[in-house]
Protein backbone atom coordinates (compact mmCIF):
# COMPACT_ATOMS: atom_id res chain seq x y z
CA UNK A 1 0.00 0.00 0.00
CA UNK A 2 1.37 3.38 -0.95
CA UNK A 3 2.00 5.87 1.82
CA UNK A 4 -0.42 8.74 2.22
CA UNK A 5 0.34 12.05 3.86
CA UNK A 6 -1.16 12.04 7.32
CA UNK A 7 -3.35 14.76 8.78
CA UNK A 8 -0.45 15.96 10.89
CA UNK A 9 1.70 16.64 7.84
CA UNK A 10 -1.11 18.42 6.01
CA UNK A 11 -1.88 20.49 9.08
CA UNK A 12 1.74 21.57 9.18
CA UNK A 13 1.40 23.27 5.80
CA UNK A 14 2.19 26.96 6.01
CA UNK A 15 1.39 29.93 3.80
CA UNK A 16 4.67 31.76 4.34
CA UNK A 17 8.36 31.00 4.28
CA UNK A 18 10.14 27.69 4.40
CA UNK A 19 10.38 26.25 7.94
CA UNK A 20 13.59 24.46 8.82
CA UNK A 21 11.81 21.20 9.69
CA UNK A 22 10.24 20.75 6.24
CA UNK A 23 11.91 18.58 3.62
CA UNK A 24 10.31 20.14 0.56
CA UNK A 25 8.54 23.47 0.09
CA UNK A 26 6.00 23.68 -2.72
CA UNK A 27 5.11 27.08 -4.21
CA UNK A 28 1.37 27.21 -5.00
CA UNK A 29 -0.91 30.06 -6.01
CA UNK A 30 -4.33 29.61 -4.40
CA UNK A 31 -6.26 31.81 -6.87
CA UNK A 32 -6.74 29.45 -9.82
CA UNK A 33 -9.71 27.11 -9.30
CA UNK A 34 -10.12 24.21 -9.70
CA UNK A 35 -6.35 23.75 -9.82
CA UNK A 36 -5.57 25.83 -6.74
CA UNK A 37 -7.91 27.91 -4.60
CA UNK A 38 -7.98 29.33 -1.10
CA UNK A 39 -10.86 28.19 1.08
CA UNK A 40 -12.62 30.45 3.60
CA UNK A 41 -10.58 28.89 6.41
CA UNK A 42 -7.34 29.83 4.63
CA UNK A 43 -6.42 26.32 3.49
CA UNK A 44 -5.50 25.71 -0.14
CA UNK A 45 -7.21 23.03 -2.21
CA UNK A 46 -7.43 21.87 -5.80
CA UNK A 47 -6.02 19.56 -8.44
CA UNK A 48 -2.49 21.00 -8.24
CA UNK A 49 -2.54 20.70 -4.46
CA UNK A 50 -3.65 17.06 -4.49
CA UNK A 51 -1.06 16.24 -7.15
CA UNK A 52 1.65 17.91 -5.06
CA UNK A 53 0.74 15.89 -1.97
CA UNK A 54 0.59 12.64 -3.99
CA UNK A 55 4.04 13.29 -5.47
CA UNK A 56 5.47 14.13 -2.04
CA UNK A 57 4.14 10.83 -0.70
CA UNK A 58 5.55 8.95 -3.69
CA UNK A 59 9.08 10.28 -3.21
CA UNK A 60 8.95 9.92 0.57
CA UNK A 61 9.21 13.61 1.42
CA UNK A 62 7.25 15.71 3.88
CA UNK A 63 6.05 18.82 2.09
CA UNK A 64 4.39 22.07 2.96
CA UNK A 65 2.66 24.65 0.79
CA UNK A 66 4.11 28.11 0.26
CA UNK A 67 1.35 30.40 -1.00
CA UNK A 68 2.94 32.63 -3.62
CA UNK A 69 1.59 35.23 -6.05
CA UNK A 70 2.02 34.26 -9.70
CA UNK A 71 4.58 36.96 -10.46
CA UNK A 72 6.72 35.79 -7.53
CA UNK A 73 6.76 32.08 -8.42
CA UNK A 74 10.11 31.89 -10.18
CA UNK A 75 11.81 34.52 -7.96
CA UNK A 76 10.64 32.58 -4.88
CA UNK A 77 12.00 29.33 -6.26
CA UNK A 78 15.34 30.91 -7.15
CA UNK A 79 15.45 32.65 -3.77
CA UNK A 80 14.88 29.29 -2.03
CA UNK A 81 11.57 30.25 -0.45
CA UNK A 82 10.39 26.94 -1.94
CA UNK A 83 11.93 23.94 -3.67
CA UNK A 84 9.40 23.29 -6.44
CA UNK A 85 6.54 25.06 -8.21
CA UNK A 86 3.26 23.15 -8.60
CA UNK A 87 1.04 25.85 -10.06
CA UNK A 88 -0.14 24.89 -13.56
CA UNK A 89 3.03 26.45 -14.96
CA UNK A 90 3.68 25.73 -18.64
CA UNK A 91 7.10 24.36 -19.48
CA UNK A 92 8.25 26.99 -21.98
CA UNK A 93 11.60 27.77 -23.59
CA UNK A 94 11.55 31.25 -22.05
CA UNK A 95 11.10 29.92 -18.52
CA UNK A 96 13.76 27.27 -19.10
CA UNK A 97 16.28 30.09 -19.33
CA UNK A 98 15.82 30.51 -15.56
CA UNK A 99 14.60 27.18 -14.17
CA UNK A 100 14.19 23.51 -15.09
CA UNK A 101 11.04 21.41 -15.38
CA UNK A 102 9.90 17.87 -14.74
CA UNK A 103 7.91 15.87 -17.26
CA UNK A 104 4.48 17.40 -17.86
CA UNK A 105 1.57 16.41 -15.65
CA UNK A 106 -1.24 17.82 -17.79
CA UNK A 107 -1.78 19.55 -21.11
CA UNK A 108 -4.65 21.87 -21.94
CA UNK A 109 -5.59 24.25 -24.77
CA UNK A 110 -6.55 27.85 -24.17
CA UNK A 111 -10.00 29.18 -25.10
CA UNK A 112 -11.98 32.38 -25.08
CA UNK A 113 -14.99 32.99 -22.84
CA UNK A 114 -17.48 35.82 -23.28
CA UNK A 115 -21.10 36.58 -22.63
CA UNK A 116 -23.35 33.90 -24.11
CA UNK A 117 -24.92 35.00 -27.38
CA UNK A 118 -22.42 37.78 -28.01
CA UNK A 119 -21.50 38.05 -31.68
CA UNK A 120 -17.77 37.42 -31.22
CA UNK A 121 -15.57 35.07 -33.21
CA UNK A 122 -12.07 33.96 -32.32
CA UNK A 123 -10.56 35.10 -35.61
CA UNK A 124 -8.07 37.96 -35.68
CA UNK A 125 -10.64 40.09 -37.51
CA UNK A 126 -13.44 39.12 -35.14
CA UNK A 127 -11.39 40.10 -32.09
CA UNK A 128 -10.44 43.55 -33.34
CA UNK A 129 -11.77 46.22 -31.01
CA UNK A 130 -12.71 43.64 -28.35
CA UNK A 131 -11.05 44.06 -24.97
CA UNK A 132 -9.64 40.78 -23.68
CA UNK A 133 -8.37 40.09 -20.16
CA UNK A 134 -5.59 37.68 -19.23
CA UNK A 135 -3.43 36.97 -16.22
CA UNK A 136 -0.12 38.82 -16.40
CA UNK A 137 3.00 36.75 -17.02
CA UNK A 138 1.17 33.70 -18.38
CA UNK A 139 1.29 31.98 -21.74
CA UNK A 140 -2.14 33.54 -22.34
CA UNK A 141 -0.54 36.98 -22.49
CA UNK A 142 2.13 35.75 -24.91
CA UNK A 143 -0.48 33.97 -27.03
CA UNK A 144 -2.58 37.11 -27.35
CA UNK A 145 0.43 39.23 -28.33
CA UNK A 146 1.49 36.70 -30.97
CA UNK A 147 -1.87 35.81 -32.50
CA UNK A 148 -4.10 38.82 -31.75
CA UNK A 149 -1.77 41.84 -31.79
CA UNK A 150 -4.59 44.20 -32.81
CA UNK A 151 -6.82 43.22 -29.88
CA UNK A 152 -6.79 45.53 -26.81
CA UNK A 153 -5.42 43.59 -23.85
CA UNK A 154 -5.88 44.11 -20.10
CA UNK A 155 -3.50 42.40 -17.68
CA UNK A 156 -4.33 41.21 -14.15
CA UNK A 157 -2.41 39.79 -11.23
CA UNK A 158 -4.54 36.66 -10.96
CA UNK A 159 -7.34 34.80 -12.72
CA UNK A 160 -9.95 35.72 -10.11
CA UNK A 161 -9.57 39.42 -10.99
CA UNK A 162 -9.76 38.66 -14.72
CA UNK A 163 -13.08 36.89 -14.30
CA UNK A 164 -14.44 39.51 -11.91
CA UNK A 165 -13.93 42.24 -14.52
CA UNK A 166 -15.60 40.05 -17.14
CA UNK A 167 -18.71 39.74 -14.96
CA UNK A 168 -18.64 43.50 -14.27
CA UNK A 169 -18.76 44.20 -18.00
CA UNK A 170 -15.28 45.68 -18.20
CA UNK A 171 -14.08 43.02 -20.65
CA UNK A 172 -15.55 41.51 -23.80
CA UNK A 173 -13.74 38.23 -23.29
CA UNK A 174 -11.06 36.41 -21.37
CA UNK A 175 -8.48 33.93 -22.60
CA UNK A 176 -7.37 31.12 -20.34
CA UNK A 177 -6.82 27.41 -19.96
CA UNK A 178 -9.99 25.65 -21.05
CA UNK A 179 -10.29 23.37 -17.96
CA UNK A 180 -9.88 26.28 -15.54
CA UNK A 181 -12.48 28.38 -17.34
CA UNK A 182 -14.86 25.44 -17.68
CA UNK A 183 -14.79 23.96 -14.18
CA UNK A 184 -13.60 27.02 -12.29
CA UNK A 185 -16.00 29.53 -13.88
CA UNK A 186 -18.60 28.37 -16.40
CA UNK A 187 -19.92 25.62 -14.14
CA UNK A 188 -20.20 27.96 -11.16
CA UNK A 189 -23.00 30.45 -10.35
CA UNK A 190 -20.71 33.35 -11.37
CA UNK A 191 -20.32 31.83 -14.84
CA UNK A 192 -24.01 31.65 -15.64
CA UNK A 193 -24.73 33.63 -18.82
CA UNK A 194 -21.20 33.12 -20.16
CA UNK A 195 -19.87 30.57 -22.64
CA UNK A 196 -16.87 29.48 -24.66
CA UNK A 197 -16.64 30.81 -28.17
CA UNK A 198 -14.36 29.59 -30.92
CA UNK A 199 -12.20 26.49 -30.64
CA UNK A 200 -9.32 25.42 -28.45
CA UNK A 201 -5.90 26.89 -29.21
CA UNK A 202 -2.52 25.28 -28.54
CA UNK A 203 0.73 26.69 -29.89
CA UNK A 204 3.70 24.57 -28.73
CA UNK A 205 6.10 27.40 -29.52
CA UNK A 206 4.33 29.46 -26.84
CA UNK A 207 2.74 26.89 -24.53
CA UNK A 208 5.56 24.35 -24.56
CA UNK A 209 4.69 20.73 -23.81
CA UNK A 210 2.11 21.54 -21.12
CA UNK A 211 2.09 22.12 -17.37
CA UNK A 212 5.09 20.79 -15.44
CA UNK A 213 6.75 21.22 -12.06
CA UNK A 214 9.41 23.91 -11.88
CA UNK A 215 12.66 23.28 -10.00
CA UNK A 216 16.02 25.02 -9.78
CA UNK A 217 18.48 24.06 -12.53
CA UNK A 218 20.89 22.65 -9.97
CA UNK A 219 18.26 20.28 -8.51
CA UNK A 220 18.60 17.57 -11.15
CA UNK A 221 17.97 14.75 -8.69
CA UNK A 222 14.75 16.34 -7.44
CA UNK A 223 13.60 16.95 -11.01
CA UNK A 224 14.16 13.31 -11.93
CA UNK A 225 12.54 11.97 -8.74
CA UNK A 226 9.45 14.08 -9.36
CA UNK A 227 9.28 13.02 -13.03
CA UNK A 228 9.48 9.38 -11.94
CA UNK A 229 6.77 10.06 -9.34
CA UNK A 230 4.47 11.53 -12.02
CA UNK A 231 4.86 8.31 -14.02
CA UNK A 232 4.28 6.21 -10.89
CA UNK A 233 1.02 7.89 -9.88
CA UNK A 234 -0.15 7.60 -13.48
CA UNK A 235 0.59 3.88 -13.45
CA UNK A 236 -0.99 3.04 -10.10
CA UNK A 237 -4.24 4.96 -10.66
CA UNK A 238 -3.59 7.73 -8.13
CA UNK A 239 -3.48 10.37 -10.85
CA UNK A 240 -6.83 9.30 -12.32
CA UNK A 241 -8.39 9.22 -8.85
CA UNK A 242 -7.28 12.81 -8.25
CA UNK A 243 -8.31 14.04 -11.70
CA UNK A 244 -11.75 12.46 -11.29
CA UNK A 245 -12.43 14.71 -8.28
CA UNK A 246 -12.27 17.78 -10.52
CA UNK A 247 -12.76 16.87 -14.18
CA UNK A 248 -15.09 14.69 -16.25
CA UNK A 249 -12.60 14.65 -19.14
CA UNK A 250 -8.99 13.61 -19.65
CA UNK A 251 -6.88 16.43 -18.20
CA UNK A 252 -3.58 14.66 -18.87
CA UNK A 253 -3.88 15.16 -22.62
CA UNK A 254 -1.84 13.51 -25.34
Amino acid sequence: MRRLLGAGILAAATLGGLPAAADLGICVEGTYPPFSETRPDGSIAGFDIDIAHALCAEIGETCHLVKTSWDRMIPSLLGKQCDAIVASMSDTAERRKQIDFTDTYYKAPVRFVGRAGAAITDTAEGMKGRTVGVQRGTVNQVYMAAHYPATPLKLYGNQEHVLLDLTLGRLDAVLGEAPALDVGFLRTPAGQGYAFFGSGHFDPAIQGDGAAIGVRKADIDLRDRLSAAIAAIRDDGTYDDIAGRYFDFDIFGE
